[in-house]
């Protein structure tokens, strides 16, 4: 079996399972395999959000603590695929296999800022050399599906076990996809993205690290994850990426970094966390089906939960 990024640390595997317990118990009708978790529980030295003070090599010598349930299932991801494609273009820039514009800015911004489908579907575009359009031949089409499949093959060169089993080379959608795009996608849609908490987790591990790229990319990173708790803020924003994710169940002061995920049948959520009395931690949460995905309680209740786990663990 291969090894995890993280170190499963029986005390926190404990505390994950009593955070479930009491989560099935508040919402019965969610299912045990509707919801995959994994929590990594970071103690000082700190090796996030330093700035990108350790080298690559070094920062991956370090384990954090970390428990997972159903860590490794695949999911629809939704939005959180996002992340994979903002990582994916900061390599492209930093390569200089694209040229950076205000238009890529903007649509870089927004992908990650407001979760734009449409910005979304822009970068897919300038990362692939794709675009969408009427279905074509075979042969043409062979071309063009080799060619979206370039962030898969990125990401795979990243040698990450936890990436093996993830798809990532399909636009977001509103509607849904017309054309290419659904001749693309498979007749019983079994090319659609696909990740796991604990692929996501990793990512995310790698940005708040400081070792996504660089350690300058990685702040423009964060940047862009950045969430403003202030009630008033997100009152005047309905789609924001708090009410009814993660952020939502920890105090206003905290700070929070995410990408969230949201369609009809799944609402996830992944967040790096720093609050007080407590160490920082990341968390990523994937729920599935439709009830579940209308449900604004469920990924608040998980992260109030886990925080008040990291507060028992103390600092």
């Amino acid at each position: 079996m291969t090894s995890k990024f993280f170190a499963l640390d029986p005390t926190l595997q404990q505390k994950l399972h009593q955070v479930l317990d009491l989560t099935w118990a508040r919402f019965p009708t969610l299912a045990q395999n509707q919801i995959a978790v994994t929590w990594l529980a970071y103690e000082p030295p700190y090796t996030v959000n330093t700035g990108g003070a350790l080298s690559t090599d070094d920062f991956w010598q370090h384990q954090p603590k970390g428990a997972s349930y159903r860590g490794v299932e695949r999911i629809y991801p939704a939005s959180v695929i996002k992340l994979f494609y903002l990582v994916a273009i900061h390599e492209w820039m930093e390569r200089g296999m694209t040229q950076t514009s205000p238009e890529l800015e903007r649509a870089i911004r927004d992908m990650i800022v407001d979760s734009s489908n449409d910005a979304t579907g822009y970068v897919m575009d300038v990362l692939t050399g794709t675009t969408s359009g009427p279905e074509l031949p075979p042969g043409p089409f062979e071309t063009w599906k080799h060619q979206r499949n370039l962030v898969n093959r990125y990401l795979q060169t990243l040698k990450w076990p936890e990436l093996a089993t993830i798809n990532a080379n399909q636009k977001t959608w509103c509607d849904g996809p017309y054309g290419r795009e659904r001749a693309y996608l498979g007749d019983s849609y079994e090319n659609r993205n696909m990740l796991t908490t604990e692929a996501s987790a990793r990512l995310l591990h790698s940005i708040i690290g400081g070792v996504a790229v660089n350690a300058a990319r990685c702040q423009t990173m964060m940047r862009f994850m950045t969430r403003d708790l202030d009630p008033q803020v997100l009152t005047a924003d309905p789609e924001n990426q708090v009410t009814g994710f993660l952020g939502a169940g920890v105090p206003v002061e905290t700070q929070v970094w995410s990408k969230a995920g949201l369609t009809s049948k799944v609402r996830h959520d992944a967040a790096y966390i720093e609050a007080d009395g407590a160490h920082p931690y990341l968390l990523v949460v994937f729920t599935e089906g439709a009830e579940h995905s209308e449900n604004e309680k469920i990924l608040p209740f998980v992260s109030a939960q886990i925080l008040a786990a990291m507060h028992g663990i103390g600092v």
